[in-house]
């Protein structure tokens, strides 16, 4: 038996049906090219999803569930990632165009605030020190973190890596900086212009994603081998809680074979109140999971298509996902035949909350 689920063969009441997506809201006028991130607002039911064709989109979703597109600016190449500012006032975004660019929603105005070296693979709105400052911390292939005061166009301070940016993420005073080579940077916010911890990632392949536990206490990493691993910062809790385990697989029996399908665990994210984990994959699924219990809650089936970008709205009772060409097999395979929309998965209590733990 594996840490989630049950063996095969037996009933599995985790796992969902297409009933379970019939509620599922698709966003109207999505992107025209692949979805490369998408992140709510944390003070109102606005979210921004960054694509390949060079634009974020900012969307409004109406207490009935409908969506309207409200807002959209552009980058000068592929915009890979994008967040929003504490207050809700601002989109950060930054892309294959090396810019960071901050997007004031109310005046409609954009401006770049940052630049690298080479593109901006992930932003995050942070606040450092005891003062708990407000910064934009951008990461890239160029292999620095960098960061930025809105109001003056020069880092206030950069952070050399060991390997280009492929994932980051920050919860509380933790940021989780996951690079090439499997490197694992751990900063301390309190203290944010240097490496607290340097670790290897557990998982033998390449870092796709990461979510910081709400409590800033450990993150989640996910690889392109669909695996999963739940760290902890500190060395006893890791020693306790951490492990890791295999997802977004699936086996086939062709002409009395067995075939292995691995997928790439293109998101992971934490549910804002329960703690509790989302996955999504290449395979074109998504799992909701206790890692606390180490079980899987619920499971879905596929949608179609690559899952390239998800995430929980505010109070997680909205699970936007992005099925769309995830470019794992290269861009010879981009072809018009691929899903291109965003669907938001109104969550119910039974998918996403810790069950009662038996005495």
């Amino acid at each position: 038996m594996s840490f989630f689920g049950k063996p095969a063969g037996t009933a599995n009441a985790t796992q969902g049906t297409e009933a379970d997506l019939a509620n599922d809201i698709i966003v109207q006028n999505p992107p025209e090219d692949s979805i490369s991130d998408m992140a709510f607002s944390p003070q109102a039911e606005f979210f921004s999803v960054a694509s390949w064709d060079k634009k974020v989109r900012i969307y409004e979703v109406s207490a009935n569930g409908t969506t309207e597109g409200r807002a959209m600016y552009e980058h000068d190449a592929p915009v890979l990632t994008t967040r929003w500012t504490a207050d809700g006032t601002k989109v950060i975004s930054g892309g294959c165009d090396k810019q960071v660019k901050l997007y004031d929603v109310q005046s409609g105005q954009s401006q770049q605030i940052g630049a690298h070296d080479a593109a901006v693979k992930s932003v995050r709105f942070v606040e450092c020190g005891p003062a708990n400052t407000p910064v934009v911390v951008s990461g890239s292939w160029d292999k620095t973190l960098r960061y930025w005061d809105t109001r003056t166009p020069n880092p206030i301070a950069t952070i050399q890596l060991p390997e280009r940016v492929y994932a980051m993420d920050s919860s509380q005073k933790l940021l989780v900086v996951a690079t090439a080579e499997r490197h694992v940077c751990i900063i301390d916010l309190n203290n944010p212009q240097q490496v607290s911890k340097q670790a290897m990632s557990p998982l033998k392949w390449q870092t796709r994603s990461i979510a910081c536990y709400p409590a800033g206490n450990g993150y989640a990493l996910g690889s392109i081998e669909g695996r999963c691993a739940f760290q902890y910062i500190d060395e006893g809790e890791q020693s306790n809680y951490g492990f890791t385990f295999k997802c977004h697989r699936r086996q086939e029996t062709k002409a009395g074979r067995t075939e292995n399908h691995i997928y790439t665990l293109n998101s992971v994210c934490a549910h804002p109140l329960y703690g509790t984990f989302a996955t999504a994959g290449s395979d074109g699924c998504f799992h909701f999971w206790d890692k606390d219990s180490k079980h899987r809650l619920k499971g879905f089936p596929s949608l179609g298509g690559p899952i390239s970008a998800a995430a929980f709205n505010r109070n997680g009772s909205i699970y936007a996902v992005a099925v769309s060409y995830d470019w794992s097999k290269g861009h010879q395979f981009n072809t018009p035949q691929h899903p291109n929309l965003i669907r938001l998965h109104p969550t119910k209590d039974e998918e996403v909350k810790q069950k009662n733990k038996r005495r």
